[in-house]
């Protein structure tokens, strides 16, 4: 079995900020399978579905970005997960609105999601989709940043990373990572 997580903040207010980019790449992948997060558990809302034979997880954790790791690893527990088998994506803000850039391992790079997911986890070896917020051109706090939206001027960019980082999602689900990360690193 497989688990995908998008990282976010849950709730209407967060719904398109730039720190919910993860949850994005989510709801990418349930509206193109017509799937829902129907089920409620590990301080989460997740999707249990079936991929071309394999099983599969989709997780929204629901604890706000700076716990995420105490609704990734119960769920993990739970359902007998292998870190191998494990994606988190999340907003990056030393890349380019509109980059991704996936790695199999990494440190937290300041981003708390990551940090806490690493803390919970005890490694920070698991695989990640890193999609890129650019950074503030303005003297705006770094937390006011990413809990903006997108200008205009950004959107298309952004929505083409999010359909790329939930095409590299279905490829990694039947294709080793490292070729996974060939393919879509260019």
């Amino acid at each position: 079995m497989k688990c995908i997580v998008g990282l976010g903040n849950p709730g209407k207010k967060y719904e398109d900020t730039r720190h919910n980019v993860g949850f994005m790449v989510i709801d990418e992948l349930l509206n193109r399978h017509n799937w829902n997060l129907d089920k409620k558990k590990f301080n989460g809302q997740y999707a249990m579905e079936h991929y071309q034979g394999d099983k599969l997880i989709l997780l929204k954790p629901q604890t706000y970005m700076n716990l995420s790791g105490e609704s990734i690893r119960p769920l993990m527990d739970f359902y007998n997960i292998d870190l191998e088998d494990l994606l988190i994506i999340y907003d990056d803000l030393d890349l380019p609105a509109g980059k991704i850039r996936l790695r199999q391992k990494g440190g937290h790079g300041g981003h708390n999601g990551v940090r806490s997911s690493i803390d919970h986890l005890g490694t920070k070896e698991f695989k990640r989709i890193r999609i890129g917020i650019g950074r503030p051109v303005t003297s705006i706090p770094v937390v006011d940043y990413v809990l903006g939206s997108f200008p205009k001027e950004q959107q298309g960019d952004v929505g083409e990373s999010i359909k790329l980082a939930a095409d590299a999602c279905e490829t990694w689900l039947n294709t080793p990572f490292v070729d996974v990360m060939n393919e879509y690193n260019n």
